[in-house]
């Protein structure tokens, strides 16, 4: 293929160079003017060179034999004498230039066909080749369309090759997993024919393999219903089963009979002498034991594992129940003969605590026995309840005589303690797992006592407290306050004194049995107690101040009153109860009016709908709440009221009598009177009045002032003997120092409006200031 040659190098046209000269020629002959000939220049420089085309170009010193070349030969002898050619007018430039142009066309011509000749005879040289190809390529096609069928009929051979590889294959697994599934039925010749031999037993080797191989049988032939003749296997496997439990069963009562004989005859030998459960490591009663459980162990565990089966729980549950009974055959003449010297030899509540203990002693190591025989079914305590609930029941019924005529409440309270406290609260606490077993019977034994409690609590506030006779040294107030203030300064110091002496005992008593009570009682029960001992206590207590009132004096009783319920209340605030207690009741009154209606035929009820009759027939429920915290309260302050009122009085009284007065004659004269007679005495001043002249107020006045400098010192004498706290009687003398005060300040008010400076001077009244102070004095 020829190749693109620089333009620097092609070889010059020979017509152009004869064009050349002859315009040089005809330029000397008729010269051009400086335009045109500029255009000719650019004419001649744009024509000068003309490079071949791209694809016909050849390099110089190319060899090809094939590459193509254009002739610039120019006919010399047509145009020899062309530049010689002299033009002598128009007609001969025409004719020169035709003939110019004809050369040239002829020489572009001759190139151009050249190539045309070159390109057909390529052509025809490519024509043959493509005929040569199209027969290679039928060719090919043909040999392509036969391959095409050869890899068809390879590929289907070996789909089929295939196919009969994955059937043979399927095949093989179907035999074998039908082998497998077969296996299952042929065990029962194998596993029936083993379970029937007269050498097969629980102790042989092949007794436990054999055992499980039957499971999975019968697990396999149950969970496959739908195979023909399953339910007919499943039954002869069952069968089987049954008869491998049994001997199972039967294997472990020969064995704790056995344990259980060994024992019986190492305590008969023992001649007599006495065989405890104390020294467990050394006791016939459980090394024998543990003996057996090693004999047992490897079936006894098989059973465990497979308890999630219902056969195997059953099976389970017998062997505890025979364990249990062979182990109480062997422990209850023990326990009953230990539990029985308690009772002997100790009141009830150390029998109950050493009873707790020594049962609590005997539930550990029959948990640790139990946990040799059946390690997985120790944690449930239920197991061993068949041994647990009869050893603990002996200690029940010891206790329950002795309970039910036990009167003691400090007994009681003790007891309640150490079941709480000691036993449920301590021992059981850091050995839960091993007396849980325990735990039933002693909570029962617990809420016996709690209820026997709560019977004797209810009889001695009745008994003791609600029905309470004093005596005359109980009734001797104030001497009995002052002997204790005499025996606390003789005992300055002492920790010994007694401050409940001074008390009176139904106060004494419920503040005891309440503070005994608190601790043992259920909040609800001991709730329903309180309420109930500090209402029958602030009874008894208003009854002894009614006493006490007749025997010293009233204020005595007033005073003693105040400071028993000051007392009662104070003791009981630590109580962190409410003292209220709501009281149900049914109430049939309005059921009376209902019967009468319906005897007088009148209609009362809907009868086509039943609650209609069920519900005006039925009793109406009434709620009566009785808080005796707040009627404490209530007493207290009605007492205090009282006590206020009677000392005011006491001191007084001559004062307000006179200001009624007085204010009874001012309110008759100023609403006028009919008697004439009367008028004129209403409309006196009233220091001419006979019973309010300066004389007699000054003589009340100072009769006043007497019996409070003579009476007011007892009363503070007596408030402090019974009122030991300064705090409780500066708030009791506050309202009584108030009331004195205003009496007076009443009378000096009236005073002077009614009478003159000098009058009142004659009168003499205590300045209020003074007064004042007097009264802060006493304090």
């Amino acid at each position: 293929m020829a190749t693109k040659a620089n333009s620097a190098t092609l070889p010059k046209s020979g017509a152009v160079s004869k064009g050349y000269n002859f315009a040089s020629t005809w330029e000397q002959n008729a010269p051009l003017t400086e335009q045109q000939q500029v255009a000719i220049t650019a004419l001649s420089h744009a024509v000068a060179e003309r490079p071949y085309p791209a694809n016909l170009a050849q390099e110089p010193a190319s060899g090809q034999e094939n590459s193509l070349s254009v002739s610039s030969k120019v006919d010399t002898f047509e145009f020899s004498g062309a530049t010689e050619m002299v033009l002598v007018n128009t007609h001969q430039f025409y004719k020169w230039f035709t003939e110019l142009e004809f050369a040239m066309k002829s020489e572009t011509e001759e190139k151009y066909q050249h190539y045309v000749d070159t390109l057909t005879a390529r052509i025809e040289t490519c024509d043959g080749i493509l005929n040569e190809v199209d027969n290679t390529l039928d060719l090919f096609n043909e040999l392509q369309l036969q391959h095409q069928a050869v890899a068809t009929k390879t590929k289907t051979l070996h789909d089929a090759c295939d196919r009969l590889l994955i059937e043979k294959q399927r095949l093989i697994e179907f035999a074998d997993a039908l082998r497998s599934k077969l296996k299952y039925f042929d065990e029962l010749e194998n596993v029936s024919s083993n379970f029937y031999s007269p050498n097969m037993s629980v102790g042989n080797g092949n007794f436990l393999p054999l055992l499980k191989r039957l499971d999975e049988c019968i697990t396999y032939v149950e969970n496959n219903s739908q195979y023909a003749e399953s339910g007919v296997y499943l039954v002869k496997f069952r069968q089987l089963q049954s008869r491998a439990l049994a001997m199972i069963r039967s294997h472990v009562l020969s064995v704790l009979k056995s344990a259980s004989g060994q024992v019986q005859a190492a305590i008969r030998g023992n001649d007599g002498n006495k065989t405890s459960v104390e020294g467990v490591e050394t006791s016939v009663v459980y090394i024998r034991f543990k003996a057996a459980a090693g004999e047992l162990k490897p079936v006894l565990e098989e059973i465990e594992s497979r308890s999630s089966r219902k056969e195997y729980a059953q099976v389970l549950l017998e062997c505890h129940k025979l364990y249990c009974e062979q182990r109480l055959s062997l422990v209850k003449r023990i326990v009953q003969q230990r539990v029985s010297e308690f009772a002997k030899k100790e009141e009830l509540p150390s029998l109950a605590r050493s009873g707790c203990a020594y049962l609590m002693q005997v539930c550990q190591l029959e948990h640790q026995l139990f946990y040799h025989f059946f390690p997985s079914s120790s944690a449930d305590v239920s197991n061993l309840a068949p041994l647990l609930d009869p050893l603990s029941t002996y200690l029940y019924d010891t206790l329950r005589p002795k309970l039910i005529h036990e009167a003691n409440l400090d007994f009681l309270c003790e007891l309640v303690d150490i079941l709480k406290v000691e036993v449920l609260g301590e021992q059981l606490s850091r050995r839960s797992e091993s007396l849980a077993g325990l735990r039933p019977t002693l909570q029962r034994i617990l809420a016996d006592v709690c209820e026997r409690l709560t019977f004797r609590a209810r009889t001695y506030v009745r008994d003791e407290i609600g029905n309470f006779f004093p005596f005359d040294e109980d009734l001797d107030y104030p001497a009995k306050l002052e002997q204790s203030v005499e025996t606390e300064q003789g005992t300055s110091g002492d920790e010994s004194s007694d401050v409940f002496k001074s008390w009176y005992p139904p106060l004494e008593k419920t503040l005891s049995c309440l503070s005994k009570l608190y601790r043992c009682l259920e909040p609800p029960v001991f709730t329903g107690l309180a309420q109930e001992a500090v209402e029958v206590c602030s009874v008894s207590i208003q009854k002894g101040s009614k006493l006490i009132a007749k025997r010293s004096s009233p204020m005595d009783g007033q005073l003693f009153l105040i400071k028993h319920l000051l007392v009662l209340r104070e003791q009981i605030a630590p109580f962190d109860i409410e003292f209220s207690v709501t009281h149900k009741e049914l109430d049939f009154s309005h059921l009376l009016e209902h019967l009468r209606r319906i005897l007088r035929g009148q209609a009362l009820f809907d009868w086509s709908r039943p609650t209609s009759l069920a519900r005006n027939l039925s009793p109406r429920v009434l709620e009566n709440q009785i808080d005796a915290k707040k009627e404490l309260e209530k007493s207290l302050k009605v007492t205090c009221e009282e006590f206020i009122m009677s000392v005011t009085k006491l001191v007084v009284d001559p004062l307000l009598s006179f200001v009624t007065k007085v204010s009874a004659v001012k309110g008759k004269f100023s609403t006028g009177g009919q008697d004439q007679k009367m008028d004129s005495v209403l409309s006196k001043p009233l220091r001419d009045q006979a019973f309010a002249t300066p004389e007699k107020v000054a003589e009340l006045v100072q009769k006043v002032t007497a019996t409070m400098q003579q009476e007011l010192p007892n009363v503070m004498a007596k408030m402090k003997l019974y009122l030991q706290n300064p705090t409780t009687r500066t708030i009791l003398f506050k309202p009584i120092k108030t009331n004195i005060v205003e009496a007076h300040m009443q009378l000096l008010s009236l005073l002077k409006s009614e009478y003159s400076a000098e009058e009142i001077q004659n009168i003499g009244m205590v300045p209020i200031q003074d007064l004042q102070a007097q009264l802060d004095n006493l304090l």
